[in-house]
């Protein structure tokens, strides 16, 4: 099910849901691009992708497909591994940024619900849970080994020169085999 249909059966979920998946999204991203500036490539931030103006992100694609199908994704920040100072950790701590970014928000999230000024309203409510609810799937997903997946490139610091080449070839066929999983 798409946000479309939403749109319709519940106006005031959609209208909750869609600033928080797409801002969720970009902070998953930017948190990319700013580890990568701390490992020495500025790629992201020379190419303006260390804003959260979603026109810096929204790839028409992906977001077509969101509000069609319910998945959907942003583009993702360039990042030049090439450039990146200690690379096997660098790599590994940008391709967690994102993730750990997500887990952090939705902690954020359910904190902000222990407290009585947040769970008694129930605008707030609903928002914390679904910024929770989005945060910990795009995180836990995100983690995923399958190319272009940010878990695929932490695995793929860990394995063999001749795996980690297999593996990569994947990334073109990637979408197409998380789409059919």
């Amino acid at each position: 099910m798409g946000l479309l249909s939403l749109l319709f059966k519940n106006p005031t979920a959609f209208f909750l849901l869609v600033p928080v998946l797409l801002y969720s999204v970009i902070a998953h991203e930017v948190a990319h691009g700013w580890i990568a500036s701390l490992f020495g490539d500025n790629t992201a931030k020379y190419s303006g992708r260390l804003s959260f103006n979603p026109a810096s992100h929204i790839d028409p694609m992906g977001m077509l497909a969101l509000f069609l199908i319910g998945f959907g994704w942003a583009k993702p920040v360039p990042v030049d591994y090439r450039k990146l100072s200690n690379s096997r950790r660098a790599i590994i701590a940008v391709s967690l940024a994102g993730c750990i970014t997500n887990i952090l928000i939705a902690t954020i999230a359910l904190f902000l619900l222990q407290f009585d000024a947040f769970r008694s309203n129930r605008i707030f409510v609903q928002v914390l849970s679904i910024a929770a609810q989005i945060n910990i799937i795009l995180g836990a997903f995100n983690l995923i080994p399958i190319p272009p997946l940010d878990g695929s490139r932490v695995l793929m610091e860990f394995l063999p020169f001749n795996a980690k080449i297999k593996l990569a070839r994947l990334e073109p066929y990637g979408f197409f085999i998380i789409i059919i999983l």
